[in-house]
């Protein structure tokens, strides 16, 4: 089975991307973790064996804030009313004759080639994978035939739900389900501090300390 690795994300630019690390974080501080987040998602993406990779972005990217590892894929653009409509055209916008996608944001800069691994090889017995997200998102999708990617249309997104109401609308479609391990996604400063630990030396974690070390929590 060929398999395609799709990175949907925002190019990172001051005040559009990681706007809840704001406070403590600046709008440029969050710009430039955001950055590393991407790059570091990228870096794993292109060292994970695949048929091909590509980067599905919104926005244009910021001189300021670059991702270095971006220009070794193809760059198609989102669009759609809403992060539901532009997931699934990401799928469909990209898909390619007897070729499964697996999806990914930029929200897990942990993630490992080991585990795009495992989600390329369930769907050899799986019409769909879901890696759960600990906010009760999700973190990956794979899917063996990306028209079914239609199944998101109408799912609620960025809510405690939106994993059991994705896994929903994949069974209503028919589709066996394979699930992988949950991950905590990066959206707030806590968020950060507690995945970078586990990023290994990318430049996600250099970024986080050196934007968030000297910078209080907000109290919740």
């Amino acid at each position: 089975m060929r398999t395609q690795l799709l990175v949907i994300a925002k190019w990172p630019a001051p005040g559009r991307v990681k706007t809840r690390l704001c406070p403590p974080a600046t709008p440029a501080q969050a710009a430039r973790i955001a950055a590393a987040a991407l790059d570091d998602t990228l870096a794993t993406v292109w060292a994970t064996p695949a048929d091909r990779r590509t980067l599905v972005a919104a926005g244009e990217p910021h001189p300021d804030h670059p991702v270095p590892h971006a220009a070794r894929f193809p760059v198609v653009a989102q669009h759609g009313e809403g992060l539901a409509e532009r997931l699934a055209h990401a799928f469909t916008d990209t898909a390619r004759p007897d070729t499964a996608a697996v999806l990914v944001g930029m929200d897990t800069p942990q993630l490992r080639v080991a585990q795009l691994t495992a989600a390329s090889t369930a769907l050899r017995t799986a019409d769909a994978v879901l890696g759960p997200a600990a906010d009760g998102g999700w973190w990956l999708l794979g899917l063996r035939r990306p028209a079914d990617a239609v199944a998101l249309l109408g799912v609620p997104m960025s809510t405690s739900d939106t994993g059991a109401a994705t896994l929903a609308a994949l069974r209503r479609r028919g589709l066996r389900v394979a699930l992988l391990e949950t991950l905590r996604d990066v959206d707030t400063a806590a968020d950060a501090r507690a995945v970078a630990p586990h990023c290994g030396r990318g430049r996600f974690a250099a970024a986080v300390d050196s934007q968030l070390r000297h910078v209080a929590e907000v109290p919740a």
